[in-house]
């Protein structure tokens, strides 16, 4: 499916009043005013980025939005994982009351999915919630986590593990700002665009084997990320709050998680953790022939192919513990999701002990 040129791509949640559109378009950022006001009536816009995406993109949202009437500030962040903290929480309310901001106005998150998991979860509890815009300015953000209303910061013990289900009034995905992104930020990004492959359509994950290069990527990247978010849409409005269907987004990320907090969020990026965590957990599960055999090797290919680490350089031992506190374990019971074989996920119910 080639998809050249202006391409205008328009997506529904439909979570009856928690419903919102996921606009994907070209340069959609230089119109981003007139986007927000069919959602917004009012005129005070607080927007959260960081230090990279504001070198970028910072002033061009700004200028818009003073441009077109609206009261507009911006608050720049330090860049990391280390900033969806709770230790920025007081920083971030402080600025939004010096504003004099209300329950009537709008919070814009732009950035990657640090920058719309904070921002998200502030507009989730500033004066018990106010209305809020993803702008995901990642490869990752954008196929993934500005979607679906997971909102959160993260605690010494863990990622993620203080949070709400907070959705956004619409989501603007501009597939332009990733030729700003690293070669690193891009991959680590396409290792959530492989997990939608992996989980729901095998169809899509040998397409993404079949890509030749970064710029066959760039050229169908509308498609991508238009087919990711389908899919996350299709399993959000089927389990909101993540007790049933929607768990299978996390393939890859029980072991994925742990690997980041092993290693302080410093040697691997959430995509790269990811990238390990579907790999090893394959490799298991075909051990105990609950995964078709040959279905890691696969994994490995394309992760090869996007320049992925695939391989785990510490005994999973030691990651246990980290595991065992994960949001996706109910009780005693650990709640793993394991392929069939590619295209086909399902959660396989089972304890620590699967691991060793």
């Amino acid at each position: 499916m080639q998809l050249e040129g202006k391409f205008k791509l328009k997506l529904e949640v439909n979570l009856k009043e928690n419903s919102y559109s996921i606009n994907i378009e070209k340069d959609i950022l230089n119109k981003i005013s007139e986007k927000i006001r069919e959602v917004f009536k009012g005129d005070k816009v607080f927007i959260i980025t960081d230090r990279i995406v504001d070198k970028y993109y910072g002033d061009k949202v700004l200028n818009n939005l003073l441009e077109a009437g609206y009261k507009a500030k911006k608050l720049v962040l330090k860049e990391g994982e280390a900033t969806k903290s709770f230790n920025t929480l007081p920083l971030v309310y402080d600025e939004l009351l010096n504003f004099k901001f209300t329950r009537s106005d709008l919070i814009i998150a732009l950035g990657g999915g640090v920058i719309g998991d904070l921002a998200g979860f502030i507009a989730s509890t500033y004066l018990r919630g106010v209305p809020f815009v993803q702008c995901p300015t990642t490869l990752l953000a954008q196929v993934d986590s500005s979607v679906g209303g997971k909102v959160g910061v993260d605690l010494d013990k863990g990622k993620n593990l203080v949070g709400s289900f907070y959705h956004p009034k619409k989501v603007l995905i501009d597939p332009i700002v990733l030729e700003t992104l690293t070669d690193r930020v891009f991959s680590d990004g396409m290792a959530e665009v492989i997990k939608y492959g992996c989980i729901k359509d095998r169809q899509f994950f040998y397409k993404l084997l079949n890509y030749k290069n970064k710029e066959d990527v760039m050229h169908n990247i509308e498609y991508i990320i238009h087919t990711c978010c389908k899919i996350k849409a299709q399993v959000v409005e089927k389990d909101e709050k993540d007790t049933g269907e929607r768990m299978l987004l996390n393939f890859g990320h029980t072991i994925g998680h742990a690997i980041e907090q092993y290693y302080n969020y410093d040697k691997y990026t959430h995509g790269e953790a990811v990238a390990i965590g579907m790999y090893i957990i394959s490799k298991i599960s075909e051990k105990y022939t609950i995964t078709k055999e040959g279905t890691s090797e696969a994994i490995k290919e394309i992760l090869i192919k996007y320049k992925l680490p695939y391989n785990l350089d510490i005994d999973i031992k030691e990651l246990i513990k980290t595991i065992e506190l994960d949001k996706k374990n109910l009780g005693k019971t650990l709640n793993i999701i394991a392929l069939k074989e590619i295209g086909e996920s399902f959660i396989y119910k089972t304890k620590k002990e699967f691991f060793l």
